[in-house]
């Protein structure tokens, strides 16, 4: 926090120097009116980047030179938001300028069909940076996670001793309890099976493009690339918004399948499962991951419907409000109870949190949702 400047700011202390500098850059975005600081402490607020591109420039030099890079990102995104820059993103230089994040990936996104051909290649690039490094932080626990989880789920019956499932086996077994012993008889053992390289379970990932929905779609095509990198995985990945695309064929590299979905638009999730239920071929192996604020702008019924039979066919049916770290946007709360009725809860889900609830999909046991306050 910086305090100090002219007798607007309360204090009576003037800033100078750098302290003067990282106080300019705060009252370009924060501050309330034009102006100019002057070196005898008497400072009007200035909030304008005033749409001028080299002024831009030298506002994000500033704040990537004073502020740490966590702070830099909430800077950007506030800008973005309060002086309406999206335009100025479409030059190359302010891309490569600005400090990435996923929220900027979005931004970026949303502006894909009106980015000119000389700003594509700098916007892919930017997108790439974050979607490498999202890859390095998630990637390697998914993958070990839901290894254990497909290992896990080929049970046996007659295991060795080191891949006896002794929960199970107790349950299965209780009616063998001598209590003059205090233990139980086990006549059944069931033990853990080792997946092969075959394909033991298919995943279908629904995505929401609604506007809204911006940083979940970034976070689902990165799983999306993950989980299809899995031998033992089938992943399917769709995209809707009234309209649906499938981009399966473009998970080898999860920024073509950002830059193959279009954010905004209307909404008709029953289409998206329609489609969806279609692909489905063994469903008692099958996780069907519907991420959306579920605003439903088609046949509500329908949509319900077809969750009802997807779950009676035997496959397992998850619902993610939101698949980022900022926790449950604003969503549709009728059809998230109309759902949690249905055996499918609908809950935030953050990217650390993910390989954990595909496992329990995977495996077919309880689904870990997070508190909800």
């Amino acid at each position: 926090m910086v305090l100090g400047g002219g007798a607007a700011d309360g204090t009576g202390c003037a800033l100078t120097g750098t302290d003067a500098t990282m106080d300019d850059a705060l009252g370009a975005l924060y501050g309330a009116a034009g102006g100019d600081a002057d070196r005898r402490g008497r400072r009007d607020r200035s909030a304008g980047l005033g749409g001028s591109a080299p002024s831009v420039a030298r506002w994000l030099g500033d704040i990537r030179t004073y502020f740490p890079s966590s702070v830099v990102q909430v800077m950007q995104r506030d800008a973005i938001d309060r002086l309406g820059l999206s335009a100025l993103l479409m030059e190359p230089e302010m891309l490569e300028a600005v400090e990435a994040d996923v929220h900027l990936v979005g931004t970026l996104l949303s502006l894909n069909k009106a980015m000119p051909e000389t700003t594509k290649e700098t916007a892919r690039a930017v997108v790439r940076k974050v979607v490498e490094d999202l890859e390095k932080r998630l990637a390697t626990r998914t993958r070990a996670t839901l290894t254990g989880a497909l290992d896990r789920s080929a049970r046996v019956s007659r295991p060795r001793h080191r891949d006896i499932d002794w929960d199970r086996t107790i349950r299965a077994n209780l009616k063998n309890y001598l209590p003059e012993y205090g233990t139980v008889v086990p006549e059944r053992l069931i033990g853990y099976g080792r997946a092969s390289q075959a394909v033991k379970k298919e995943v279908v990932l629904c995505i929401d493009q609604s506007g809204s929905m911006a940083a979940s779609v970034v976070y689902a095509s990165v799983f999306g690339a993950v989980l299809a990198s899995m031998r033992s995985i089938a992943t399917r990945l769709v995209v809707f918004d009234t309209a649906v695309v499938d981009l399966t064929d473009q998970l080898d590299d999860p920024v073509d399948v950002l830059f193959g979905t279009q954010l905004g638009g209307g909404t008709d999730i029953n289409r998206a499962l329609a489609y969806c239920q279609s692909q489905i071929t063994r469903p008692a192996d099958t996780v069907v991951v519907l991420i959306s604020d579920l605003y439903e702008g088609g046949i509500r019924d329908g949509m319900l419907k077809r969750v009802a039979a997807m779950k009676a066919a035997g496959v397992q049916f998850v619902a993610l409000l939101a698949l980022s770290d900022e926790g449950a946007p604003a969503y549709d709360r009728e059809h998230a109870a109309a759902l949690a009725a249905l055996g499918a809860p609908a809950f935030a889900c953050t990217p650390d949190l993910f390989p954990e609830v595909m496992a329990a999909a995977l495996e077919k046991r309880p689904i870990p949702v997070p508190d909800l306050v």
